[in-house]
């Protein structure tokens, strides 16, 4: 009923079709959001949205990042504020960390600053990512499909 070429290709384009439809990947990644004013607002949660409560937070000073500057967790809600030495300018470096999941922030410190960041991949990066993998399939499919000599 269907050629060998067939039977290889047909579950691969399954899979390519079943990995375009899907909307929300569920894993456990972290996205960290930080907003500055005197004051530093830490935001932490997991990709899948849900708050990262009693998460480890570990701020690293730019005069020495060896050393942990401050150490505390997040509330139920995955915030933690703290307001750093306006002696020292520089990047300082939050961690946030829990049971093996977490990431990492570099926030500027400077005078009269004020600005808001994130840790999450952006639009470009997701559709680049996307393209890689559809990229892969294809190749995939291809080499396999490829007539023998």
């Amino acid at each position: 009923m269907f050629s060998s070429k067939a039977k290889l290709v047909l579950p691969l384009v399954i899979l390519i079709l079943a990995s375009l439809s899907t909307t929300t990947v569920l894993a456990h990644g972290a996205k960290i959001e930080y907003t500055i004013n005197t004051v530093v607002e830490i935001m932490a949660a997991y990709d899948s949205g849900e708050p990262m409560a009693d998460a480890q937070v570990t701020v690293y000073a730019p005069s020495d990042l060896e050393t942990p500057w401050l150490t505390g967790t997040t509330d139920d809600e995955g915030r933690f504020t703290f307001t750093p030495d306006p002696e020292i300018t520089g990047t300082w470096d939050v961690q946030v960390r829990q049971a093996g999941h977490g990431d990492i922030v570099h926030i500027a410190i400077g005078e009269g600053v004020a600005s808001t960041g994130s840790t999450g991949f952006t639009t470009l990066q997701i559709v680049l990512m996307s393209a890689s993998v559809i990229w892969g399939f294809v190749g995939t499919a291809l080499y396999f499909s490829r007539r023998k000599a």
